[in-house]
């Protein structure tokens, strides 16, 4: 299905809550972007129960209803699933994928909410379908033309910033919503026809709510562990990304204790990356706080600059290349002139009692 124009997420759930009132509703997107989320949330809000039927799951028989005799006549019952007395929604997943004689049994159901010989689905029922797009490296069959003739055909695309306010609104995991708004572009990636992990936004819920059940960010999580679930969770590249980002939001976390004295840097040779990483956010830090000129130092600015002094000096004790990056000129930034030349003369001192 090759549409010219695609909708989010809310622009999809004001045309259920219109058009399919009144018109069966095709709903294409790849898997794991929400469609199966929006349309029980639709019904939700409808106050409607919703039953599922998957697509590849059923026969003809099971469309059309059983055949039953009572002596005189016969008639096909429909599924107790289906039958209700109520209305209620009916949604169709995975429909691209039935057979062509499937497809046909559901025609009259979907163009007239009746199945069986007598059967008609409650009136003000609303009958909603979906399927993954040929692109996502599912096996999909041809939807018939009789089919896409019946029904209003959408793509769903996920957006970024409407995802990112119902994981505000759902309370998901404030890493993985952190890390989206940082990197929004991250939140789909396309699936390359393998069987590895890839993200969507069912997959970074499926992180999150994993990291919750661990509470990851505050009683702790072994690396070990966090990768395995990461890795096992989304892309490749994307997880590689999360972890970093990670490690970043534990390293502010200990900057801003070293820098009020409640901790050091690691001296342990094996988290030469974890000093690495502090020691660039530590920079960062001076670059955006101390000013040019020495006399628009207030108060605050001048007992941080006395700290910045110490901690660097602690740097040096324990890796003087790291702590030569942090005074370094890197891309035209450069610490101001007057910090440089007391904090390099106490460099230079420490260096020379350590020879």
């Amino acid at each position: 299905m090759n549409l010219k124009d695609t909708v989010t997420a809310n622009e999809l759930s004001v045309l259920l809550h219109t058009v399919a009132l009144r018109r069966p509703v095709f709903i294409w997107g790849d898997s794991g972007t929400g469609k199966s989320a929006i349309v029980k949330e639709f019904a939700a809000n409808m106050g409607m129960r919703c039953t599922t039927l998957w697509g590849n799951r059923f026969g003809k028989d099971d469309v059309v209803g059983v055949q039953r005799s009572d002596g005189e006549m016969s008639r096909f019952v429909p599924l107790k699933l289906i039958e209700s007395n109520e209305p209620y929604v009916l949604f169709l997943d995975d429909l691209n994928a039935c057979t062509p004689e499937v497809q046909r049994a559901f025609y009259s159901l979907i163009l007239e909410q009746y199945m069986g010989n007598d059967y008609f689905m409650p009136r003000g029922s609303i009958i909603i379908a979906a399927g993954n797009t040929f692109e996502d490296g599912d096996e999909k069959k041809e939807l018939s033309a009789a089919l896409v003739n019946i029904m209003m055909h959408v793509k769903l695309v996920p957006d970024p910033q409407e995802w990112l306010e119902w994981a505000e609104e759902n309370e998901l995991h404030s890493w993985v919503t952190g890390f989206i708004s940082r990197r929004p572009g991250y939140l789909f990636s396309e699936q390359e026809g393998t069987s590895e992990p890839y993200s969507t936004p069912r997959s970074w819920h499926i992180l999150s709510d994993a990291l919750t059940e661990y509470s990851a960010n505050s009683k702790g999580i072994s690396q070990k562990l966090l990768k395995a679930m990461v890795y096992g969770t989304v892309s490749a590249e994307h997880a590689e990304q999360f972890l970093e980002y990670i490690r970043m939001m534990e390293n502010k976390s200990l900057l801003n204790e070293i820098i009020v004295g409640n901790a050091h840097f690691p001296s342990d040779p094996a988290r030469r990356d974890d000093l690495y990483y502090l020691a660039r956010s530590f920079r960062a830090l001076l670059l955006s706080e101390l000013p040019a000129d020495k006399q628009e130092l207030d108060g605050n600015t001048l007992r941080f600059a006395e700290r910045a002094k110490e901690m660097i000096l602690e740097l040096t004790s324990i890796n003087l290349e790291i702590a030569q990056m942090v005074v370094s000129t890197e891309g035209n930034k450069v610490l101001p002139e007057w910090f440089m030349i007391e904090v390099v003369s106490d460099m230079l001192t420490v260096t020379k009692g350590r020879g």
